[in-house]
């Protein structure tokens, strides 16, 4: 790796040629490539993450770009994964990024989940989340995970070491928090705060630094500038956390 790349990160106490060493030796999946997605891998590759896996399999259209802020105009028409790809190497050329361009079935989804560091999951959809959860929960995989809507967002952490609520311990199979951006609007800024707030969690997990928002949900209202954190417990009932 380029050393001086990372200096302002190897001049912390709690990162340093170790910790970024750490960095480098990291895996994350990144699940959605859409506003979170796109904050969160600028931030991870330019830490100089070693390998990013992407995952999306849609393409970019021009309402994406206002918010996607890793797509311009020349991308319209392109898969994310590809676009993003090509911005992120030239971002960073020291990393190792690979592409999914696939809706991936549950084992496919495991299956990788399996061989990363972390999983973020930045989709816009509920089925998705919950199929996501249920693979990390079952590989044991930290969670980072984030949503974004209108003027409001909202991040946790999950472990995932067969203790502790998982993300379906907050959420039910009918209970949706927001719905998506496309049926409700979502101020561009948003997720950017929220992909930006997840990529420095994953950064924390990698270095073994403590997160103060594990088994806690962080709620963001963007109008008030405000911040909320709820405390979460297991839901006895959690059909993951039996699994």
């Amino acid at each position: 790796m380029t050393t001086s790349r990372y200096a302002r990160h190897e001049v912390l106490p709690e990162i340093g040629q170790e910790g970024q060493e750490r960095i480098g030796k990291g895996r994350v999946l990144i699940v959605g490539l859409g506003g979170l997605g796109c904050s969160a891998a600028q931030y991870l590759a330019g830490s100089g993450v070693g390998t990013l896996i992407l995952n999306d399999f849609d393409r970019v259209d021009e309402t994406n770009l206002s918010r996607q802020i890793l797509y311009d105009s020349r991308d319209v028409g392109e898969l994310k994964v590809d676009a993003a790809r090509k911005r992120l190497n030239l971002m960073n050329p020291d990393i190792r990024i690979s592409c999914l361009s696939e809706r991936l079935s549950p084992a496919t989804l495991l299956s990788h989940i399996e061989a990363v560091s972390i999983v973020l999951d930045g989709t816009d959809n509920f089925a998705t989340r919950l199929a996501v959860n249920h693979a990390a929960v079952k590989a044991r995989v930290p969670l980072v995970t984030g949503a974004a809507v209108r003027f409001e967002g909202q991040l946790s952490v999950f472990l995932n070491t067969g203790t502790g609520p998982c993300y379906r311990c907050l959420y039910c199979d009918e209970d949706e928090w927001l719905g998506n951006c496309q049926g409700t609007g979502v101020v561009a800024p948003v997720p950017g705060v929220i992909g930006t707030l997840m990529a420095m969690e994953a950064l924390k997990l990698l270095l073994g630094l403590d997160s103060a928002l594990h088994n806690r949900l962080h709620l963001w209202d963007g109008k008030r500038g405000e911040w909320r954190d709820v405390a979460l417990k297991t839901d006895p009932e959690c059909l993951d956390c039996q699994a």
